[in-house]
């Protein structure tokens, strides 16, 4: 990764992670490693899907709701943006974050807030909503009233 340096020269970062955390665990959660809370297990999944790290993404998808394959695009990964982490109780807990990436030369943005189980010490991805924002909803209105 490459991160601009005070006289703005561009420097190579060593072991930087995908998922942005200066505390980054997530090669330990990739190599077995339990991550302790939903916010740890989001940050890995952000780097698995970086990383294309098929195994990870399904292993940490909960049995309930993971699909049977994972379609790739070529989606380029460009960075991770936590928005906000609440635990509702000790084994549910949601993540809200915006992904970038790109697909084609063309950007995207992915506005998630995800649904963490813990079930016997294990956390697990359950399933996301998609916020609607403000200038979307306004959108949507003024396609409504045409």
């Amino acid at each position: 990764m490459k991160s601009k340096s005070r006289v703005g020269e561009e420097v190579l970062v060593a072991n930087a992670c995908p998922c942005g955390a200066t505390d980054c665990a997530c090669a330990l959660y990739h190599n077995g490693a339990a991550a302790p809370d939903a916010l740890s297990l989001m940050r890995s999944r952000y780097t698995a899907y970086v990383l294309k790290l098929y195994d990870y993404l399904m292993n940490t998808w909960h049995s309930d709701t993971r699909p049977a394959a994972l379609e790739w695009e070529h989606q380029r990964w460009l960075g991770l943006e936590v928005k906000n982490y609440s635990v509702e109780s000790p084994e549910h807990a949601t993540v809200e974050f915006v992904a970038r990436y790109k697909v084609n030369g063309r950007a995207y943005r992915l506005h998630e807030i995800s649904n963490f189980v813990c079930e016997q010490g294990k956390w697990f991805y359950v399933d996301g909503e998609f916020p609607v924002t403000t200038d979307q909803r306004s959108m949507n209105l003024r396609k409504i009233h045409r």
